[in-house]
């Protein structure tokens, strides 16, 4: 099975130990393959940048750089040749929804409510991390 995951559940699954957590697990461990785009990974590295951020990695003693690769090396990397104009509240999701097409993903997993509204799109769930894990 292959997900996209949004940055938001992304960077939850850097500092948390939640649901988010345990799908990295899962792709960690091959039971689930992820699937991004190069946009994702520069939003992904562009959040890690954030001063709140940077106060965690601080407390954490974590390095963006290893971070950023460690989460790149478990993912496919596909480059979208279809854009998507569907979320008009917040266009920059639309990133989400052009790399999951392309990898010919299953699921995204999100938290972002204008994702979520979609609720599927051309055949691609889209869900939080909870409901993933509840009914995978």
């Amino acid at each position: 099975m292959k997900v996209t995951l949004d940055t938001n559940v992304l960077i939850s699954a850097t500092f948390w130990y939640g649901d988010s957590f345990r799908i990295l697990q899962l792709i960690e461990n091959k039971k689930i393959e992820l699937v991004l785009s190069l946009e994702i990974l520069q939003e992904y590295a562009k959040v890690l940048e954030y001063d709140e951020i940077q106060e965690k990695i601080k407390r954490k003693d974590l390095e963006i750089k290893q971070t950023l690769q460690k989460i790149q090396a478990m993912a496919t990397i596909v480059t979208p040749h279809t854009k998507q104009d569907v979320i008009k509240d917040d266009p920059d999701d639309n990133v989400i929804l052009e790399c999951a097409l392309e990898g010919q993903v299953q699921h995204i997993i999100t938290q972002d409510k204008h994702l979520l509204k979609l609720k599927e799109f051309q055949g691609v769930k889209i869900v939080t991390p909870s409901e993933f894990l509840k009914n995978r």
